[in-house]
């Protein structure tokens, strides 16, 4: 299993999946047919059934798709190998731009990779969790690894304790599942610097949301769900995603839903770098809801008549192998 990152400059590309992310996907359809995008600078890939000569081999086939993204579309990657998504995923975070970390398919080596690295290395806990679990004297993987299931689930629920226990031992039985990505909208803010003001932050997350609104106006869509995507000054991310109530193209509906994201990501002084808003489950404006009146029985939709405007670690431990060149060039997170 393969995990693709794409470091664009800015953050994110803008674009509604057939720009640069999109042509990116089609370099990774070549090397497998197996590739599930996780848009908007993601992708899984099963390379089980590759090319012949790269049978075996996928630190090869990793190298390959880092050099046709570079050469032919001048993108720096950061790849994770191992053998289900959620540990590809915590390794092409530990990779470096231009990077491989490969991840052995052995028990000692998953273990010596998982067990030393901090709680929010796990996908999925952000802030707000890490706090509680921290505050609960579980700051490594291998302390969660530890705990009892019983345990988890009082801390966290019970689905969300069985699903980080699973993935604090390794465990993902996930499929990759390929297929087009859905259609979008995203927008992306790069800070000037590491980013500690929340004020500062909650603005500029209510400016990408009016920018997918101007621009889904634009175009005569409506969105059904919003994802909101934080990368730290580490270059880690946590992602957060949430349906609207109803599809809209409202510049106050999506900022409202939008920052909703943002508190409840918890970042408090987090060091923030970039910013990333996606909206997807596009329809067409024709879907809206209409709202009815006692007075008016034909009255108007919302309409969304805003005003708003279209804007504009490295070192690894365990049994972990990193590959790559020493002076990896490219843009960063």
């Amino acid at each position: 299993m393969l995990h693709v990152h794409f470091h664009f400059r800015p953050p994110v590309p803008e674009d509604d999946g057939s720009g640069a992310y999109g042509r990116l996907l089609d370099l990774l359809r070549e090397v497998t047919p197996r590739v599930q995008a996780l848009p908007p600078a993601d992708a899984d890939c099963e390379v089980t059934g590759g090319p012949r000569a790269f049978d075996g081999d996928p630190g090869a086939l990793a190298r390959l798709i880092r050099t046709r993204a570079l050469t032919f579309h001048g993108v720096v990657t950061s790849i994770g190998c191992a053998e289900n998504r959620t540990l590809a995923a915590m390794a092409a975070d530990a990779a470096g731009p231009g990077r491989t970390v490969l991840i052995p398919r052995h028990p000692e080596a998953v273990a010596g990779f998982l067990r030393p690295r901090p709680v929010t290395a796990l996908p999925g806990v952000g802030p707000a969790t890490a706090r509680l679990l921290v505050h609960h004297g579980l700051r490594t993987v291998g302390a969660v690894a530890d705990t009892p299931l019983p345990t988890l689930r009082r801390l966290l629920g019970a689905a969300e304790g069985q699903r980080l226990s699973e993935r604090a031992h390794g465990v993902d039985h996930r499929p990759v599942s390929p297929g087009e990505p859905p259609a979008f909208r995203t927008a992306g803010h790069a800070f000037a610097r590491d980013e500690l003001d929340p004020g500062r932050r909650r603005r500029a997350v209510a400016a990408l949301a009016e920018r997918i609104g101007g621009r889904l106006r634009s175009d005569g869509r409506i969105a059904g769900r919003l994802t909101l995507t934080v990368r730290y000054a580490d270059g880690s991310t946590t992602a957060r995603d949430r349906a609207l109530p109803e599809p809209s193209h409202s510049g106050p509906v999506l900022v409202s839903a939008a920052c909703s994201l943002y508190e409840s990501l918890g970042l408090q002084r987090a060091r923030v770098r970039g910013l990333s808003l996606r909206a997807g489950e596009l329809l067409p404006e024709a879907y809206a809801a209409t709202q009815l009146g006692f007075d008016f029985p034909d009255g108007d939709g919302d309409g969304g008549g805003d005003g708003g405007e279209d804007g504009g670690g490295d070192e690894e431990g365990g049994g972990a192998t990193v590959d790559g060149p020493a002076d990896a060039t490219g843009g960063g997170p």
